[in-house]
Parts: structure tokens; C-alpha cells; sequence
């Protein structure tokens, strides 16, 4: 019995160890060949980095013999042509660093299309009012379409990331600069230009690719994130979802942090990005820059608006005064893309008309005013379905919708009008809510974000505008601005207008250099 047993182990013994000869005999050569993988992926890798870096030398040799020879500094930016708040925070910074760097040379990859150069500088001048003091090289990228969200019916993130990526690959192979800027968020571009270019490199982060509350939105079931409604009424798959979330949020962290500089927009953005990047020491707020100058210069009309006080309420709402009171007019300045919410404008909007009805001081006084550029068809497309949600609801008469204008009639809408309404949810900033308020128009924003925490808060205890977050409360809070009195109005104008100078021009100009010196005089030695 006891032989039995003493053969019964010896046979166990003999099998595990021939179990794990087998497994050595496999796994040996497996972790060989991942060995000289990994080997000729390294060296493949420093080969690169060290043409790049050839590439680099001859071009300064070049420059210097054509009577140049300083750094070059590089923006990517595949929309320049765009007509955003990321547009003017380019051409603002390409401006102020051309003034204080004058042996510098610039460069901008753009992936626009069919767009020359000079149309490019000229729209920065006709929008933002920016006019650059020096030519500047544009690099024209081929392969737009690795950035469009179309391409990616599914993992959109994570493909955009990559295309990202790709289109970094084809710009840095075009130019090798000394400094790499990402001004447009694309964080997976930043190693790539990092270790294989040999740059230094900064970032100006708008909007986190991922962010927290897209994390708990998901966790929520809740479809804003979702690109289908089974995948929000799935348990499993909202799960499966988190998992890519979280592990993309990880990646994102990782590229990101490779920036040697990085500027956020605003407080809500600096939360999230410290979370992620978790970079602290190199992380500033840089708040973009706001052509308040442009609007301060006119007046607030206090004469007009005291002498409106003094002919007394029982004018205002009579009858007999009936069309002599202004058309308010109620303004939006956004791009027309689905985060901006203009739905939400025209709902509210009916709402608000709804509650005034007909007669003089009615509906006829009001009219809403959608302020935008337009990027390219599905923009478009957008717009018609929002023209046919006004015709639905009935107020197709009083909606005016306005793209691609150029600043002075920007100007001209925001300073006539009344209400200056912003509707998107988390604004990482919102400079179209800083214009209205120097523009002396009383703001009525979403009540979060950018607009919560850094811009609509009160200024030496005084209001500066008027915060909501639903359908009711726009219209509420509408109605709530047009019937205050001329003085109160007119208070809250000017705290308004008293608070937005710390976003103006020269503040941004004075936070980005300080962020950027430090790279650009290294750069100069």
C-alpha cells in the first residue's frame, strides 16, 4: 500500500515536472523573441530620434546661413481657421511672443483645407481684431479626417487620440522645431514630439480630452456620453464603459504629463487637469484673452438710462408708451456645436415668450440672436436643424441667426442688446460670457464651469450677472433681468464691466510669457 502511495506521488512529481519543461520550452523562446522585439523597437526608435534630431541641426545651419539662426517654435493647431476662443488664445500668444522673442522664428501645423495662408491671417484679424507683427510659416497636414469624430463610430476618443497621434507624426517629420506647443488639447501629440523630437514642450489646455465628471456621468447610465441609448440602459456596458474611461483617463494623464509647461483656462479646468496630469509644479492658470478693450471704450449710456428712470414706472409699463420702448434683444455668441446647447436657447427663449404674451412690452419687444461660426457641413446642418426647431415652436419671427460675422458686427449686436445668454454645460471658460460683460450686456449663464467659479461671481459684493441651469430657469431668470429698473440694471452693468478687466489682453499676455519664458530663454542660450 505504502509502494502504491510512494509510486502515486513519484508519478505526480514526474508529470509536474514534465508540465513544466513543456512550459519553459514555450515560454523560452516567447520571452526571447519579445526580448529582441523589444531591442529593434528601441533601436528603431533612437534611430529616429537621432535623424530627427540631424534634421533639426541642418535646418538651424540653413537658417543661419540665410542670416537666421534662432529657435523655432511650433503651434499645433490642426483648426486655425476656426473662429473660437482656442483661435484667439493662438493668435493673441503667436503676437506677444513674436514682440518680447524677435530672433525667434514661428510656425503653426493646421490641418485646414483649401485655405490659404493670407485668408487664415486675414479672418484672425477680421474676428479677433489680431494682426501679427512678422510672417509666420504655415504647415499644411494632409490627414484631417484621423481627427474627425465621424471616423470613430466607436472608441471616438481613443481613435481621435491616435489619429492625433498620426497627424503629430506627419507634422513633426515636416518641421522639427525647438519648442512644441499644443495649443488645441491634443495631449497624445506632446511624447511624441517630447522624446522623439528631442523638443521641449508646453501645452494650453482648453477642455480635458477626459474629465471626472464625464467619469461619473457614464457611471450614472446617463446617454450624454454614450453614443447609444443601449450602451446607457446596459448595466454590463456602462460598466465595460467606465473600465475604457478610466483607463484612457490613465493614458491621458501619462501623455500629458510630458509637457515641460502647462497653462490651463480656467479653475474648473486646473481641477481636472491636476487630477489627471498630476503635475502641479508646472501647472499655471492663464485665463485666455478677452477683447474687453474693444467694448469698454462704449459707454453704458448712464444718461440715457437715468433719464429713462425719471419718466417713472407707470411709462415703462403703460400703454401709451407702446412702441417707443427698444426691441430687447437677447444675444447667444457660440459656435454651432452640440455642447453649446442652442436647443436649450430656443426652448427657454419660447418659454420667456410664452409668459409675455401679446401686446406692447410682449412678444414683439423681444428677439433672440444666435451669434456663431459655422466649421464646416455639419455645422451647417445643424444650424437648418435649429431653424426648423424655431419654425416648430413658433418663433421663427423673432429668432435671427447670424455665422461667421466679423467682429464689428459682433460688437455692434452685443453692445445693443440686453441679455447675453450662454448656455453650455461646463464651460471650461467662456469668452463669449467675458464679452458680453464688457460689452455692458447683463450675462445669463449656464451654472457651471468657467462661468460658475471664475467669471460670474460677485465683484466687490456686487452682482455681475445671472446663473441657470434648466429650461424654467432661463426663462425665469430672463424675465427676472427685463423687469428690473434701469438702476438696477445698470448697477449690475457696471460691476460687470468693473470685474472682466482681469481677463483683458494684456493679463493674458503678462500670465503666458511668465509661464513661457523660462522654456524660451533656455531655448535662446
Amino acid at each position: 500500500m505504502a509502494d502504491l502511495h510512494h509510486h502515486h506521488v513519484h508519478h505526480h512529481h514526474l508529470c509536474f515536472c514534465d508540465f513544466m519543461r513543456l512550459l519553459w520550452s514555450l515560454a523560452a523562446p516567447c520571452c526571447l523573441l519579445a526580448l529582441i522585439l523589444t531591442l529593434i523597437l528601441g533601436l528603431l526608435l533612437l534611430g529616429l530620434r537621432l535623424w530627427l534630431r540631424s534634421r533639426r541641426r541642418s535646418r538651424r545651419r540653413k537658417s543661419r546661413a540665410e542670416g537666421g539662426g534662432g529657435p523655432a517654435v511650433a503651434f499645433f493647431h490642426p483648426d486655425c481657421s476656426a473662429g473660437g476662443g482656442g483661435e484667439r488664445v493662438l493668435w493673441s500668444s503667436l503676437r506677444v511672443l513674436m514682440l518680447r522673442f524677435p530672433d525667434v522664428s514661428f510656425v503653426v501645423y493646421t490641418a485646414d483645407q483649401g485655405v490659404a495662408a493670407e485668408q487664415i491671417l486675414e479672418g484672425a484679424r477680421q474676428r479677433f481684431n489680431v494682426t501679427l507683427p512678422r510672417p509666420i510659416t504655415f504647415i499644411f497636414l494632409r490627414h484631417r479626417a484621423l481627427l474627425e469624430a465621424t471616423s470613430y463610430p466607436h472608441f471616438s476618443l481613443l481613435g481621435q487620440s491616435a489619429g492625433s497621434m498620426f497627424l503629430g507624426w506627419e507634422a513633426l517629420t515636416a518641421f522639427v522645431p525647438d519648442l512644441y506647443v499644443d495649443s488645441m488639447g491634443y495631449a497624445f501629440t506632446l511624447p511624441i514630439f517630447r522624446y522623439l523630437g528631442g523638443c521641449e514642450v508646453a501645452s494650453y489646455v482648453h477642455y480635458p480630452t477626459v474629465s471626472t465628471d464625464m467619469l461619473s456621468v457614464v457611471r450614472e447610465q446617463n446617454p450624454r456620453f454614450n453614443n447609444a441609448d443601449f450602451i446607457s440602459r446596459s448595466p454590463v456596458l456602462s460598466a465595460v464603459k467606465v473600465v475604457y474611461y478610466c483607463c484612457f483617463a490613465l493614458l491621458y494623464g501619462l501623455a500629458g504629463s510630458c509637457s515641460h509647461v502647462i497653462m490651463v483656462n480656467s479653475t474648473w479646468t486646473l481641477g481636472h487637469i491636476l487630477a489627471l496630469w498630476r503635475s502641479p509644479s508646472r501647472t499655471t492658470v492663464v485665463y485666455p484673452p478677452c477683447d474687453v478693450r474693444a467694448f469698454l471704450d462704449v459707454p453704458l449710456e448712464d444718461e440715457v438710462e437715468e433719464g429713462w428712470e425719471e419718466l417713472g414706472e407707470e411709462l415703462v409699463s403703460g400703454e401709451e408708451e407702446g412702441g417707443e420702448r427698444k426691441c430687447h434683444s437677447v444675444v447667444s455668441v457660440a459656435q454651432f456645436r452640440p455642447e453649446k446647447d442652442h436647443r436649450l436657447q430656443i426652448q427657454a427663449f419660447r418659454k420667456l415668450l410664452d409668459r409675455k404674451g401679446e401686446g406692447p412690452g410682449g412678444r414683439e419687444s423681444l428677439r433672440l440672436v444666435l451669434i456663431g461660426g459655422c466649421r464646416n457641413q455639419e455645422d451647417e446642418e445643424r444650424v437648418l436643424l435649429l431653424r426648423g426647431l424655431c419654425q416648430e415652436l413658433g418663433v421663427s419671427d423673432r429668432v435671427d441667426f447670424k455665422l461667421n460675422v466679423p467682429f464689428e458686427e459682433l460688437k455692434r449686436e452685443l453692445v445693443s442688446a440686453t441679455i447675453g445668454l450662454h448656455t453650455m454645460w461646463n464651460q471650461h471658460f467662456g469668452i463669449a460670457v467675458v464679452e458680453c460683460m464688457a460689452a455692458g450686456t447683463i450675462v445669463l449663464a449656464h451654472k457651471s464651469g468657467g462661468p460658475k467659479l471664475d467669471i460670474v461671481v460677485p465683484y466687490e459684493g456686487g452682482q455681475t450677472g445671472f446663473l441657470a441651469d434648466s429650461e424654467d430657469s432661463y426663462a425665469a431668470a430672463m424675465e427676472t433681468i427685463l423687469a428690473l429698473s434701469p438702476a438696477a440694471r445698470l448697477e449690475i452693468r457696471r460691476n460687470a464691466r468693473s470685474s472682466v478687466e482681469r481677463f483683458s489682453n494684456r493679463e493674458f499676455e503678462a500670465c503666458f510669457l511668465a509661464a513661457m519664458e523660462p522654456l524660451l530663454s533656455k531655448l535662446e542660450r
